[in-house]
């Protein structure tokens, strides 16, 4: 008998990507959580989905480092389970200006929302020898001029660029796509009448709850004629010039 379907989320912890492994619990999957230095929230987190009656691991790496990728995926598999879905959670949104941001802080950024998702998937495509889905967590602002935040959002314009050559190599046993958020959570460093301000704007005028954004990966994984796709969750964000 086949063990229980393996998930992996990375950043995993909390926010959306506790919300994301939730969901995926919620349908079955034993879930891998990995995390980098939220080890309390991490521990918690595990404990809200071992109450649902599934399998949950916890793995701690810092995945700008490859070496660091190769060891999560060897608590893959260590963990017993086939693997059969990865969520590539984990990213940063810090801020800067183009005419002064460093190397050092550009590189840092795009190892980890675009280098360290590339790696995961293909050591997750080498593992899903009987198929699989790989989803990027990607932003509505690949798709915006954020002058704010110049290496986040090239990231994550590379990121939906990445999800649309995935999806060709893999195919056909590996699905690849991507869900893009709207606003749904503040950065922990932004005053609240910003957040308000952006809220406002939106032709919904509310932010998106977690498990409307959580909603997409579950409609992902029982849809299996998508790939290549992303699913923009924004409340009509990107329809604002």
């Amino acid at each position: 008998m086949e063990s229980q379907p393996l998930a992996l989320v990375t950043g995993g912890a909390h926010r959306l990507g506790k919300a994301f492994a939730t969901v995926l619990a919620r349908n079955g999957y034993a879930i891998l959580l990995h995390f980098r230095s939220s080890d309390e929230e991490a521990r918690a987190a595990a404990n809200e989905i071992h109450a649902l009656g599934l399998p949950v691991y916890l793995s701690q790496a810092d995945l700008k480092q490859p070496g660091q990728v190769a060891e999560l995926f060897a608590a893959v598999d260590r963990s017993g389970h086939p693997l059969r879905v990865l969520v590539n959670s984990a990213a940063i949104l810090p801020g800067g200006d183009a005419r002064t941001l460093s190397a050092d802080d550009w590189d840092a950024v795009m190892d980890l929302n675009l280098r360290a998702p590339f790696l995961c998937a293909q050591e997750a495509a080498s593992r899903m020898t009987d198929g699989g889905l790989i989803v990027n967590i990607t932003d509505v602002g690949a798709r915006k001029s954020w002058s704010r935040f110049p290496s986040y959002s090239v990231s994550k314009a590379g990121l939906e660029s990445l999800t649309r050559i995935l999806a060709r190599s893999l195919a056909p046993g590996i699905r690849v796509n991507a869900i893009a958020p709207g606003l749904v959570l503040p950065p922990d460093d932004m005053p609240k009448d910003e957040w308000d301000r952006l809220v406002s704007r939106l032709p919904l005028k509310r932010p998106a709850t977690a498990d409307e954004i959580a909603s997409a990966l579950e409609f992902l994984l029982k849809n299996e004629y998508i790939t290549g796709q992303t699913l923009v969750i924004d409340g009509g964000y990107s329809l604002l010039g």
